[in-house]
C-alpha cells in the first residue's frame, strides 16, 4: 500500500520523548493521541516494538506530516527503524493498520511493527508492557 498516510508512533517518537525532537519537530502538521487495537507492547534495548496481537492495544500519537515534507520524513522514519521493503533483516515492518483517534473516530495510518522473525523472539522471552503504554513501563 502507499499513499501519504499519518505516522502512529508509540515509542521513542512520542513528544516528550529524545527521537521527537530528533525527527519530528518541524516536520508535522499534527500530533494527537491513539490507540492501535491488535497489537501488545515489548520492551526493547531502549525502545519498544509492537507485536501485532489479537485483543491487545498500544497507546501513542497519531502524527500528520507536514505536506511538503512527507517523503523527507518517510525516508528519515524508514532509516530510523531500519526498515527496507523486503529485506529479511528488519527489524520493524512498516504496515498499515487502523488506528482510533481520541474522539473516536478511525484513521489508516503507518505503524513500525516488530518483523516476524523477531515477533516470535520477543513472544518466547521478551518483557511485555502491560497496558501498552511504554511511558508506563
Amino acid at each position: 500500500m502507499s499513499g501519504r498516510l499519518p505516522f502512529f508512533v508509540y515509542g521513542t517518537l512520542r513528544p516528550g520523548e529524545h527521537n521527537h525532537d530528533l525527527f519530528l519537530r518541524g516536520r508535522t502538521r499534527s500530533e494527537v493521541p491513539g490507540r492501535l487495537t491488535g497489537a501488545v507492547l515489548y520492551d526493547g534495548p531502549g525502545y519498544p516494538y509492537a507485536v501485532e496481537e489479537p485483543g491487545g492495544v498500544v497507546c501513542g500519537e497519531l502524527v500528520t506530516a507536514d505536506p511538503d515534507r512527507y517523503g523527507q520524513l518517510l525516508g528519515v522514519l524508514d532509516r530510523l527503524e531500519e526498515y527496507a521493503p523486503g529485506d529479511p533483516a528488519n527489524l520493524y515492518e512498516r504496515v498499515a493498520r487502523e488506528v482510533t483517534r481520541e474522539d473516536g473516530t478511525d484513521v489508516r495510518a503507518w505503524v513500525y511493527v516488530a518483523a516476524p522473525s523477531v515477533a516470535v523472539a520477543l513472544r518466547a522471552r521478551g518483557r511485555r508492557i502491560d497496558g501498552g503504554d511504554w511511558r508506563t513501563r
